[in-house]
C-alpha cells in the first residue's frame, strides 16, 4: 500500500469511527466550551478581599477531547481539590494537529487569553506511525509551540490511548503494540521541545493491567467511556497541579470504588516518574 493510500486508509478508518460513536451517543459535536471560571474571596493583609487567579487551560484536539466533555471534567475534579481554574477547548471531529496550526479559530483562542497551559492531542492514529508524525504531526507542534511561546503558555501534548484490539491493518495486534509506538510519537517530540507529556496511554495501559475487565472503551474500541474519561481528567490534575487525585470527592458518577482505583492509576503513573513526563 503506498504512503498516500494509507494515509487515506487512516483517516477514513477514524472519520467513520467517528460517525458511528456520534449516532451511539448522540451528543453533539462541540468546538468549544464556554469559560467556566471560579473564585474564592480570601482575607488579604489590610482586610480587604482578593481573588485567587485562577489556572486557564486550553484543551486542543478532536473527539477524543470532546466526548464526554474531558475539559469540564477535569474542570470539575480541580475544584474538588480547592483550585481555581477556567478552561475552554477548541475541538473538532476528525482534524488533526495540522488543522488546528491553520484554523484562525484555534490561533486566535490561544492568543486571545493569557492561558496557562494549552494541550495538543493529535488524531487517533498519526502519533503511532513515523512517516505520518514527521509528516504532519511534528510539524504543526513546532508551529504551535512556538504559537504559545509568544502568548506565555506551557504547552502539555496529551499522550492518548491505542485501539482496544489494537489496529491490525498497520501491524499493531493489540493495544499494547500500538500504545507503544503512540507512546514514541508524543514522547520524542516532547524531548525535542521540552514539553510536558500527559501520559494518559500509559494510565489506560497501567489500569487495563491491573484490571484487564475494566471497560476504558465505548463500544468503538476508540472513544473513552466515562471511566476512561475520568482518568485522563485525573492524568491532567496530577500533571498540572503536581498533586496526587486520590481522595478528591468527585466521582463524575461512577462508584467510589472505581473512582478511587482510577485516582490512583493516575498518581502513580504521573507522579511516581515526573521527569519522563518533563515535569520540572
Amino acid at each position: 500500500m503506498s504512503y498516500k493510500s494509507f494515509l487515506r486508509h487512516a483517516f477514513g478508518l477514524s472519520l467513520v469511527i467517528l460517525l458511528l460513536v456520534a449516532c451511539a451517543t448522540s451528543q453533539p459535536v462541540p468546538t468549544s466550551l464556554p469559560l467556566t471560571p471560579t473564585a474564592t474571596s480570601t482575607p488579604a493583609l489590610m482586610g480587604t478581599p482578593t481573588v485567587a487567579a485562577p489556572i486557564r487551560v486550553l484543551f486542543i484536539g478532536n473527539s477524543l477531547t470532546f466526548v464526554n466533555s474531558l475539559p469540564e471534567m477535569f474542570a470539575q475534579l480541580a475544584r474538588s481539590g480547592g483550585h481555581e481554574v477556567e478552561v475552554d477547548m477548541s475541538a473538532q471531529g476528525g482534524w488533526t494537529l495540522s488543522d488546528h496550526a491553520t484554523s484562525t479559530m484555534t490561533l486566535d483562542k490561544i492568543k486571545q487569553r493569557s492561558w496557562d497551559f494549552v494541550v495538543l492531542q493529535e488524531q487517533s492514529v498519526i502519533p503511532s506511525v513515523a512517516d505520518m508524525r514527521n509528516e504532519h504531526m511534528y510539524p504543526a507542534v513546532r508551529l504551535l509551540d512556538s504559537t504559545m511561546m509568544e502568548s506565555g503558555a506551557v504547552p502539555i501534548l496529551f499522550m492518548t490511548w491505542g485501539y482496544r484490539d489494537g489496529l491490525p491493518d498497520l501491524g499493531y495486534a493489540d493495544f499494547d503494540d500500538m500504545q507503544a509506538e503512540l507512546s514514541s510519537g508524543y514522547t520524542d517530540i516532547a524531548d525535542e521541545l521540552d514539553a510536558m507529556v500527559a501520559p494518559v496511554g500509559i494510565a489506560w495501559q497501567n489500569a487495563v493491567t491491573q484490571d484487564p475487565q475494566l471497560g476504558l472503551w465505548q463500544m468503538d474500541g476508540l472513544h473513552a467511556s466515562r471511566e476512561g474519561t475520568y482518568l485522563s481528567a485525573c492524568v491532567f490534575y496530577a500533571l498540572i497541579f503536581l498533586q496526587s487525585p486520590e481522595g478528591l470527592n468527585y466521582e463524575a458518577g461512577l462508584s467510589q470504588e472505581t473512582a478511587q482505583f482510577l485516582q490512583a492509576i493516575a498518581a502513580e503513573t504521573v507522579l511516581g516518574n515526573p521527569g519522563r513526563w518533563n515535569i520540572s
